[in-house]
């Protein structure tokens, strides 16, 4: 059907994204066996990655053309882009202000978690599979538990808030972690939420046997804990969320894989190349990059925006017999 004359991000099912995922790098710190090989991936080359005018020009566009209200920077690991605290700068003084907030594995955030709230981001995701430091190590292939502790304190401390933490479940390797992560959260007052494990792995061997399940996931918690359904709508918020033994405390499960929410999707993607995607499992993209390079206006790359939106289609279909896993990897497409 034909587009409506609507400035937003709507596609054909009715949904609005306002959210955007901002990859800044493909490049990460650890190597977490279900994402990538120990020795890392083919980076992408520095003349391909977006400079900082370059990505501040395209969240203005978001901003001020396209309705965009949410911004989350990922990666990769986000940390690692350079001036990173200049860019989260200049993206909080765009108008309207965006809600700003970053996904990060935490290391190196304690020396920078104060700069960065100073610059302006609002809320922080540290990614965090387990508190047992053998066990962080042979998941991550690091030996950087402290630091990642450390990074979550850093930013209770400098005022971001809330200060979640996501983690995600495999079989046979931290699946008793469940319970250990959620009291450890609930201590010392971060927000935890549990992710299906995805098939957006480097290696392409997700399999689903492997994955821990939501209604696993809750099996395990209410061994331990008593768990009410979190009062409230929960509108486009990918999580569901329990209060935990009454509240305040709660807990949230991302069920992806098992109890998709793809109708309620307000999210679009731009990788750490300039590539819009209108779905994390999408395998088609627009260049932005391109566009900008060659000088077109500002009207010309929102056109372009927005007709990747439009053609979003209704559903990842990971349950369908026909699902074809992502070409890029988690890493390079932006969480």
């Amino acid at each position: 059907m034909p587009r409506p004359e609507n400035p937003h991000l709507i596609d054909t099912f009715g949904r609005v994204a306002t959210d955007l995922r901002v990859s800044l790098t493909d490049r990460c710190n650890l190597r977490c066996t279900y994402c990538m090989p120990a020795e890392g991936l083919d980076w992408m080359p520095g003349e391909q990655v977006l400079t900082d005018d370059e990505l501040v020009r395209l969240m203005r566009i978001a901003v001020e053309m396209l309705g965009v209200t949410d911004i989350r920077l990922t990666g990769g690991e986000p940390l690692l882009r350079p001036g990173l605290e200049d860019l989260v700068a200049q993206i909080t003084a765009l108008s309207p202000r965006p809600r700003l907030s970053m996904t990060t594995n935490g290391i190196g955030l304690a020396k920078r978690a104060a700069g960065l709230a100073a610059a302006g981001l609002n809320r922080i995701n540290v990614s965090l599979d387990t508190v047992d430091p053998e066990l962080f190590k042979t998941i991550t292939r690091r030996d950087r538990l402290s630091h990642v502790i450390a990074g979550l304190a850093a930013a209770r401390d400098a005022g971001m808030a809330p200060v979640k933490v996501n983690a995600v479940l495999i079989r046979g390797l931290n699946e008793t972690e469940a319970v250990p992560l959620l009291k450890f959260c609930l201590e010392q007052g971060y927000h935890l939420r549990f992710i299906e494990q995805m098939p957006l792995d480097a290696q392409h061997g997700w399999n689903r046997g492997e994955m821990i399940t939501a209604a696993e996931i809750l099996e395990m918690l209410g061994s331990a804990f008593t768990l009410t359904p979190y009062p409230g709508s929960r509108g486009g918020a990918p999580a569901e969320r329990w209060l935990v033994d009454g509240g305040p405390g709660d807990v949230g499960v991302i069920a992806s894989v098992t109890r998709p929410f793809c109708s309620a999707c307000e999210r679009t993607r731009l990788t750490a190349d300039g590539a819009v995607r209108s779905c994390l499992f999408s395998n088609d993209e627009t260049d932005l990059r391109s566009l900008v390079r060659a000088g077109a206006r500002d009207e010309e790359v929102a056109d372009a925006w927005r007709a990747t939106m439009w053609g979003k289609l209704a559903g990842h279909e990971i349950n369908d017999a026909g699902f074809a896993q992502p070409i890029r990897p988690m890493s390079a497409i932006g969480g």
